[in-house]
């Protein structure tokens, strides 16, 4: 009888190991065993390093997982694997290497091995021909750098680090520098190497001369960083709404025309909320550069001589154009160079006029850009081209002037306004668009019907030379401190029951003391006859409110306000002498000084009072928050159609950086494709009654008439019924008409 063996530890690692890690000390003897069977076949591997071991492979991953309970008879464990994975890491079979690899991970994970050992190991075998050990790899590393790093910063490290990726990138191996490189861009969007330092050595990688590479340096500048989730505790609370602008002017009186300012207002204070927001994209990489002027130059010399395909140069391209266009550098071959390529059959021609637009800002001579904006206009606001491409052209050149207002010239703006009665909708409101732009930023270029009617923030605007900064010594709209003051005063005393309704008037905000004073002196035939003038005025421009609600698709609202700026004025000065005539006039209300003043001496005089303020006066948050209410509300002051931008908007751009849509934004409904208009009729039948014949019984299941039989039978079965309806000859009708009147003669 054969002696049975209940002694199976030796060979069943894993009960092994599980009983190791309980109790260590008590299963030492059998560990020692383990670990002289693994020396052997330790020996016995490094003599065909390129063939796979199983036991051996067992039993380094055995003793990685009881190598804490151990640490002094496993104290060379680790230098072991990894001098073996340095020795034989080309030959080694690809399953031994993954579980080496897996063993150290282990042992870093137990804190048996230093983190920059194993990690300059992981960089040496990047080079390995083993695309899942390279994956493998890379995921690990990532994730250690930035476990490393959760809690503190370990600069020491990850400047070690970053000096021998700076090296990996020189290497000769195009997998290991496009893996090193791929890693430390990961490590950047996790935010792990956020600094200058690791931007500034993937810099480098884009003049490397592995075209990969370098495609992927170029894609991590122009890609964009993850927008952080938004707390509670936002800064929502610092931002002006629309009922704070209610609150600059309050008034009791309900008018129609209050109405109309209000509603604008609260348009104007939402849209301005947004643009306020924190942008959905943000391109910080493109900030952290040391040399952004060197590395621009660099490019474009790199981008002369290079004969790679075309996508390689559009990328190049885009880089280029966003460090001009963010650090306002001057490369003024740029423009000469892609010039060349602005047609409307190119190929991705809305990406490089994209590239024009993004590339142009103040301190860039008009006299650069001119000849650029004359191909534009020669090569695409024609009408020998589609409407399409005229609208885009358009939009580009409204892009580009909104960087550099100075680079168009007075008449070839005047001939460009002409297309806002273009037949095309796109191609008229891409003009209305450029008459927008000029009218908030130089409207002394454009024709005085197309400047639109003034507000108080178009009269305060200042045109700039060339190189001409605005700069102030004060805070602009300070003044409404005081007009508060004196507002307070004066509703404190007024009827508590009337104080419920909040009503702005903007457009008489800086005369809104003295205005009352003057209100309280009239009889009350004067106030009617004021209200029922005002409200003939509404009346005649309530088509101005048609304008504001298109203003987010285009401004199509600056077609009617060019077309109608003057003449509104002579309409209402018509209405008013019509009104006139039918009522007797009655006697006009005597002016105190302040209303007699003009509009630029009531500025002049905002300005010093809000100089004195700004000189005399801490400014709190509150502060700053009703001064920017009333900037708001400065946008509707005066005659005024629809909700425009402020000025100092209009100054500065529009955003860190230009989208396809700003280019390709034209007004105009797509041809859909036959399936998506078999999908609309599809979605239009939901719902609807069955077409064809409806039976008319109440019970529809009842049997059918013989006449609706009839149309079920074959022709050949009702064809002698139907010989009776065949149309009588004239002559038929004449032998019947005559029997019926013989007939009705022997009747009577």
């Amino acid at each position: 009888m054969v002696k049975r063996n209940n002694n199976q530890l030796p060979q069943n690692l894993p009960q092994l190991q599980n009983l190791i890690k309980r109790d260590p000390d008590s299963y030492k003897d059998e560990f020692i065993q383990q670990e002289r069977h693994y020396k052997s076949l330790l020996k016995v591997f490094e003599l065909s390093p390129a063939e796979h071991n199983k036991s051996l492979d067992e039993l380094v991953m055995f003793m990685a997982q009881v190598a804490h309970c151990y640490p002094d008879v496993l104290v060379n464990f680790a230098q072991e694997l990894i001098d073996i994975l340095q020795k034989h890491s080309t030959v080694l079979h690809p399953d031994m290497r993954m579980s080496f690899c897996k063993a150290l991970i282990l042992l870093r994970n137990k804190n048996l091995l230093a983190p920059t050992d194993l990690l300059s190991l992981f960089f040496q075998l990047l080079r390995a021909q083993d695309k899942n050990l390279r994956t493998f790899l890379e995921s690990h590393i990532i994730n250690d750098i930035k476990n490393i790093n959760a809690k503190h910063k370990n600069m020491k490290l990850n400047n070690t680090l970053q000096n021998f990726m700076f090296n990996m990138l020189k290497d000769n191996n195009t997998k290991a520098v496009k893996m090193s490189l791929s890693i430390m861009m990961e490590l950047y969007k996790k935010n792990v190497w956020h600094d200058a330092k690791t931007v500034n050595v993937i810099a480098t990688a884009c003049f490397s001369k592995i075209t990969k590479v370098m495609v992927a340096a170029l894609k991590f500048f122009l890609s964009s960083d993850e927008p952080e989730k938004e707390s509670d505790s936002s800064d929502s609370d610092d931002e002006v709404t629309p009922k704070d602008v209610m609150m600059a002017n309050r008034f009791n009186k309900k008018t129609r025309k209050r109405e109309k300012q209000l509603k604008k207002v609260k348009q104007l204070a939402v849209k301005k909320k947004k643009k306020n927001k924190a942008p959905n994209y943000n391109f910080s990489a493109l900030h952290l550069l040391h040399d952004p002027q060197g590395m621009a130059e660099k490019l474009f010399r790199q981008l002369e001589k290079t004969h790679e395909r075309f996508e390689v140069k559009v990328l190049t391209l885009d880089v280029i154009s966003r460090l001009i266009g963010l650090h306002q550098l001057i490369i003024l071959n740029f423009y000469p160079f892609i010039q060349r390529y602005l047609q409307p059959h190119q190929r991705d021609v809305t990406k490089l006029l994209l590239f024009v637009a993004q590339a142009s800002h103040e301190y860039v001579p008009p006299d650069t850009l001119e000849p650029v904006l004359r191909t534009l206009v020669n090569n695409f606001v024609t009408e020998r081209n589609s409407s399409d491409a005229m609208a885009i052209g358009l939009n580009a050149i409204r892009e580009l002037c909104s960087r550099c207002p100075l680079a168009m010239n007075e008449d070839l703006l005047r001939d460009l306004v002409q297309y806002k009665s273009y037949r095309d909708r796109s191609v008229a409101m891409a003009a209305r668009s450029l008459i927008h732009l000029y009218r908030t930023s130089v409207p002394e270029m454009l024709h005085k019907k197309d400047r639109g009617r003034p507000t108080e923030a178009t009269i305060e605007l200042k045109a700039k030379k060339f190189g001409e900064i605005d700069s102030k010594d004060y805070v602009p709209g300070a003044e409404v401190l005081l007009e508060e003051e004196a507002t307070n005063m004066t509703i404190e005393g007024s009827d508590e029951n009337d104080s419920d309704s909040d009503w702005i008037d903007v457009s008489h905000s800086e005369d809104e003391g003295n205005s009352r004073n003057v209100k309280a002196d009239k009889s009350v035939d004067e106030i009617e006859e004021e209200e029922e003038e005002e409200l003939s005025d509404e009346e005649g421009s309530e088509d101005d409110e048609e304008g504001s609600e298109d203003d987010e698709e285009g401004s199509e609202d600056d077609e009617e306000g060019s077309e109608d700026g003057v003449e509104e004025n002579e309409d209402d000065e018509e209405d008013n002498k019509n009104h006139k005539k039918n009522k007797p006039a009655p006697k006009k209300p005597r002016l105190n000084k302040a209303e007699k003043k003009s509009m630029e001496e009531q500025l002049a005089e905002k300005k010093e009072l809000a100089k004195a303020v700004s000189s005399t006066k801490f400014l709190t948050d509150e502060d700053f928050k009703r001064i920017e209410a009333m900037q708001i509300a400065k946008e509707v002051s005066g005659l005024k159609r629809g909700v425009k931008r402020s000025a100092t908007e209009m100054e500065s751009p529009r955003g860190e950086l230009l989208t396809l849509g700003d280019i390709e934004n034209i007004y105009k409904k797509k041809k859909t494709s036959k399936e998506e208009r078999i999908l609309s009729v599809r979605r239009g039948q939901e719902g609807r009654e069955a077409f064809g014949y409806k039976v008319g019984r109440v019970n529809p299941h009842a049997s059918t008439t013989n006449r609706e039989k009839k149309k079920t039978k074959n022709f050949m079965m009702v064809k002698h019924k139907a010989r009776s309806k065949v149309k009588r000859s004239f002559k038929d009708k004449q032998i019947a008409l005559r029997n019926y009147l013989i007939k009705q003669k022997k009747m009577k």
